[in-house]
């Protein structure tokens, strides 16, 4: 009976060993990765692989992404966490340099782009080194997806980049825990997804940025993964879901990108530079639009 007894407790201790504290699950984090709203980036050449100190850009998105997952796994050493490279070719952080615990998704030809990877299995999500929406006034490089797109409405919404990746994960029940950016880009999001965010740069005018030393940007960094950890946990955040279906619209710079995408059934123009459409759901909304602005040319 004493050794039935004994067994029973050494298992029961083996148990309490392998579980995480409180009995909790480890999170599990999707962060996606643009180069605009990097701290420390405040020129648009700094953004392309051919423009003076991209190298430099690579070294600081990267030292961005190791702050915020190490402070991840500092709250939570078993946390998964998956690193998604969103900006151009997709190929900006230095993957050899990040922290060996996360999983990096490199290259642009994949049918989901910024959110590729990401699914209901995930707790939340942290955009990082995002911009404002196309035609914002104060945004630094700001634009939705690429320069001939104008503009992009989800149910009516106006939103930019950042809002249709959080209208993605919110049709998987995520929610956006932190948004980091630019100071247009904070306030975008800020208010649409009310989410943490990290201002990291303030725009001096479209093409400029009044900018912040890396370090004070990594310690905002920290600040506001803790700040948005401590939120997930207490369940205080709601995902960005739109409800079914998802009505697009999106305007053009040119009527010849709109007379091509009347090739595509259930497409309909409404004047000469916006096209709409009616998704079935988010999922189907977002892999439409981004073939729309990446990969239908005129």
């Amino acid at each position: 009976m004493k050794k039935a007894f004994w067994l029973v407790v050494a298992l029961l201790a083996w148990a309490s060993v392998g579980a995480p504290a409180g009995g909790q699950q480890p999170v599990r984090i999707f962060v996606s990765v643009d180069l605009e709203g990097i701290g420390g980036i405040g020129t648009g050449a700094m953004t392309s692989t051919s423009g003076k100190d991209y190298a430099t850009s690579r070294r600081l998105v990267t030292a961005e992404v190791n702050t915020v997952v190490g402070e991840i796994f500092a709250h939570d050493p078993g946390a998964e966490i998956l690193v998604n490279d969103s900006h151009g070719d997709h190929q900006n952080v230095l993957h050899t340099e990040l922290d060996p615990r996360v999983i990096y998704i490199q290259g642009a030809i994949k049918p989901l782009g910024m959110v590729q990877g990401l699914d209901a299995t995930f707790d939340g999500v942290i955009f990082l080194g995002y911009h404002a929406k196309a035609g914002d006034p104060d945004g630094f490089l700001a634009h939705t997806g690429t320069g001939s797109v104008k503009g992009l409405w989800l149910n009516g919404v106006e939103v930019g980049e950042g809002g249709m990746n959080a209208a993605f994960a919110g049709g998987h029940g995520v929610p956006v825990i932190l948004a980091a950016g630019d100071s247009a880009a904070a306030a975008e999001l800020g208010a649409l997804l009310k989410t943490e965010t990290v201002t990291t740069k303030t725009a001096e005018t479209p093409a400029s940025a009044r900018l912040i030393h890396p370090e004070r940007v990594h310690a905002l960094l920290r600040e506001g993964v803790r700040r948005s950890l401590a939120r997930l946990q207490a369940g205080d955040y709601s995902p960005f879901d739109l409800g079914t279906p998802v009505r697009i619209r999106m305007r053009f710079a040119s009527t010849t990108h709109v007379d091509i995408l009347q090739s595509i059934p259930g497409m309909s123009k409404v004047d000469g530079f916006t096209v709409a459409y009616t998704a079935e759901d988010a999922d189907e909304a977002y892999r439409l639009i981004r073939f729309m602005y990446r990969f239908v040319s005129s």
